[in-house]
This record gives C-alpha cells, sequence and structure tokens, in this order.
C-alpha cells in the first residue's frame, strides 16, 4: 500500500475518477459501497464506512503525522462539532447511569473523525461516489415498489425502522440531484448519460420515501428543491431544468394518484389526527402521539431545562406523568419524544441542544458559503453538503434520526466524505490556479 505522504503531494492534480493508487481505489470502493448497501441489506449503512474506518486506522497507525497535519481551520471546525455532541453525550450518559447501548451515538460520531482525515488526503472518485448513489437510490426505490406495491405492506422500510428508510430514500435521491453540476462538467456523451443517471437515481429515491409514508420527509422537498434551483437554475440548460422537474413532478403525481400507493391516504391522515388532537386532545393517532408527546416533552423541560434527565429519567418521568394523568397512556411505548431537538434538550440539557444545532447548522453554514462557486465540481459538492443537514434539519423535526444506527451513521459518513472530498478539491483547484 503507498504512503500516505505520496498521496498527500498528489493532492495538486484534479480529482479524477480513474485513480490509480491502491488507497485511492479502496476509499473510492468504501464510499461507492456506502451509498449502494445503504439501505439494500442489512445493516448496509455499515459496511462502505467499515472499510474507511479501517483504512483510516491504517494511516493513523502507519503515517500519522501525514493525516493529522492535512485538516486546515475550517476542517478543524467541523471536526470540533463531531467530536464536542460525542464528548457531551458520552460524559451525560455516565453521569446520569444511562444504559451502555447507548454510547452507539457518540461513538460513531468519533469514528467519522478519522475517515474525514483519511478522505481530506485521499478523496473518492466522485463516479464512484455519485455512481454508488444512483444504484443504490435505484435499487432502494425499486424494493420500496416491490414492498408497498407486491407484497402489499402498509409502509415500505426494508431492513431499518420505517421512518429512517423513507428519509434516507430521500436524502439519497436528492443527493443524486445534487450530482448534476458535476455531471455538467463532464464530456461528449458522458455528460448526457451522467446527467440522465442522475435524474433517474433522484426519482427512485423519491418513489422509496413515498412509498414508505414517511410525511415527514416530505415537507422539506420544496426546500431541498429551492437549494437545487438556486445553485443550478442559471448554469443547467432549460432542457435538462424542464426534464428534471417533469420527472420529480410526475413522479409525485403519479404515486399519489395511485390508491395502491396509499399516499393520498396517508396526507389526509395526517390533516385528520391533527384536527381531533387539537379539538379534543386525541392521542391514539399517529400524528396526535406526537403531538402529546412534544407536549410532554416541554413540560419536562419546563421542570428541568439544564442538565437534563437522560434516558432513564425522561422514561421515569414520563410515566409519573401518565400517573398523574398529565399525559396520555398512548405515548407510553415511546422511548423518544419524536423530535430530535426536544429529545436532545429534555436528555441532555441546554448543552446538548446546542452541541446538537451546531452539528446541522455549522457544516450548513460552510458548505452554503460555497453554492456560489464557478467551478460545477466543487459547487455539486457545497450543494450536497447543503442538503444533508437540511434534510436532518426536517426528518428531525418529526422523529430522532440518531435513535437508529442508520440515521448516525448516514449523517457522520456522509458529513466526513463530502465535506473531505469537497475540500481536496478545493485545495487542488488552488495549487492548479497558483502561478
Amino acid at each position: 500500500m503507498p504512503s500516505y505522504d505520496s498521496l498527500a503531494r498528489s493532492a495538486s492534480s484534479p480529482i479524477d475518477p480513474d485513480v490509480s493508487s491502491v488507497t485511492s481505489r479502496l476509499v473510492s470502493c468504501g464510499v461507492f459501497l456506502f451509498g449502494l448497501l445503504s439501505l439494500v441489506v442489512p445493516s448496509g449503512y455499515s459496511i462502505g464506512p467499515a472499510l474507511l474506518v479501517l483504512l483510516s486506522g491504517y494511516g493513523l497507525l502507519s503515517e500519522p503525522r501525514t493525516l493529522l497535519r492535512t485538516p486546515g481551520k475550517e476542517d478543524v471546525t467541523v471536526i470540533g462539532v463531531m467530536v464536542g455532541l460525542a464528548a457531551l453525550l458520552l460524559v451525560s450518559i455516565l453521569l446520569q447511569g444511562d444504559a451502555w447501548q447507548t454510547t452507539g451515538v457518540p461513538i460513531r460520531l468519533l469514528l467519522a473523525v478519522p475517515v474525514l482525515l483519511l478522505v481530506l488526503s485521499c478523496p473518492p472518485s466522485l463516479g464512484a461516489m455519485w455512481g454508488g448513489l444512483i444504484l443504490g437510490s435505484v435499487l432502494t426505490g425499486s424494493w420500496a415498489m416491490w414492498q408497498k406495491l407486491v407484497w402489499g405492506v402498509h409502509r415500505a422500510g426494508g431492513f431499518t425502522n420505517t421512518i429512517n428508510f423513507g428519509d434516507i430514500c430521500m436524502l439519497m435521491g436528492l443527493m443524486c440531484l445534487a450530482g448534476l453540476g458535476w455531471a455538467m462538467s463532464q464530456a461528449g456523451a458522458r455528460r448526457r448519460y451522467w446527467i440522465l443517471a442522475l435524474l433517474i437515481g433522484g426519482a427512485f429515491g423519491i418513489i422509496g420515501s413515498l412509498m414508505s409514508g414517511t410525511r415527514g420527509g416530505w415537507i422539506g422537498f420544496p426546500f431541498a428543491a429551492w437549494v437545487l434551483y438556486r445553485s443550478y437554475g442559471e448554469v443547467i440548460s432549460r432542457r435538462v431544468l424542464r426534464l428534471g422537474v417533469f420527472m420529480c413532478a410526475g413522479v409525485i403525481a403519479l404515486m399519489v394518484m395511485t390508491p395502491a400507493t396509499g399516499i393520498q391516504q396517508r396526507v389526509e391522515a395526517g390533516v385528520s389526527d391533527v384536527t381531533k388532537y387539537v379539538e379534543d386532545r386525541n392521542a391514539g393517532t399517529s400524528a396526535g402521539a406526537r403531538l402529546e408527546m412534544w407536549r410532554g416533552a416541554l413540560l419536562m423541560i419546563a421542570e428541568q431545562p439544564w442538565l437534563g434527565r437522560g434516558e432513564t429519567g425522561y422514561a421515569e418521568a414520563r410515566d409519573a406523568m401518565i400517573e398523574r394523568g398529565e399525559l396520555s397512556r398512548h405515548v407510553q411505548p415511546y422511548e423518544h419524544p419524536h423530535n430530535e431537538f426536544l429529545d436532545a434538550w429534555v436528555k441532555r440539557g441546554v448543552l446538548g441542544l446546542l452541541a446538537l444545532l451546531a452539528l446541522y447548522l455549522v457544516p450548513l453554514r460552510l458548505f452554503y458559503r460555497r453554492l456560489d462557486s464557478d467551478d460545477l465540481t466543487l459547487r455539486s459538492l457545497a450543494v450536497a453538503g447543503v442538503l444533508l443537514p437540511l434534510t436532518f434539519l426536517d426528518f428531525g423535526m418529526t422523529w430522532v434520526m440518531f435513535s437508529q444506527a442508520s440515521g448516525v451513521m448516514v449523517y457522520a459518513f456522509w458529513l466526513a466524505i463530502v465535506w473531505g472530498t469537497l475540500r481536496a478539491h478545493e485545495r487542488r483547484l488552488e495549487t492548479l490556479q497558483a502561478p
């Protein structure tokens, strides 16, 4: 395996889909597998990251100085928000006496840090990254349709929680659409093939989300569409733009109008549930139970806003409120309040909430600053980077994505991959433009 010094020295060349080094190929393979397998095999979201963690571990053991000297100020900032939340969670878990299984979230966040360092030194092929996302979206969307339309399951869910499945499907589809800028920078027939493939991947990702019936992910779609239009409205040809809008709108309209998908019923049920809760506090429905859990979490926060209660303390407080008649018994089976931010606040206190917000908002700001880059490859990575925290902010309004391994793995490792790749490409552009 080549030395990391040689890989660092090669950072002056553009990102090349035909990278030659063994390590670069392995990094590209790990990223490709992450996009491809995340939702189509059990724990598929761990396979690609596991390879990347092993590669980064090898680098830290064999030549730590090379990896550790790579990050710049902004890279350290991204690493800081990841390590900061992980450290706070570990301290809180220790002080609150929570079960050791709850350490899964901070451990996964920490494992993503050396992967970010690895990608900074040895970025993956962008063809491998978007190729994996395209194939993963197509396979996942196809399987979701098979589950829903052929097997007749109520909601497609794959091998993970149904809500995580639907939300991650939406993210994968949107990240495919983020790659359109990179596809536009390709030469000749490759440009047309990649554009078409990315549009297809985007459509199938959205289909997978629709088949899951995960309504929370649909709410943020207009905001994601605005990011895509804001970034590509002036650089992508109107023909491609019309084709993309037509495909997405057509897919959504077809899915909604087809009774077997159950999408229209899910929307109507959501409106009905909220109305029932507002009128007579009916918590026996999906949306009604969420609203009741939010109310309970806010009451707990008002009583103890600073330090948080931990997992065990939250469960005890919930049960006590139910016994006193302050909460409906319909919320007793749920381990969290179905809101990422209320969950962080009620269990980890104000610092937990602020650390979670930093994990989303700091990368969002750093990626957003690069949306106007003249280099379409850099812009496409910035778009993908903006969509990652933006969608998780949306998902977190009605669900706790980090309550499942798939959620924290997808966020932490895609953040490491996209940010590391963007920064590596940015440095190469600076080197090429230097006199």
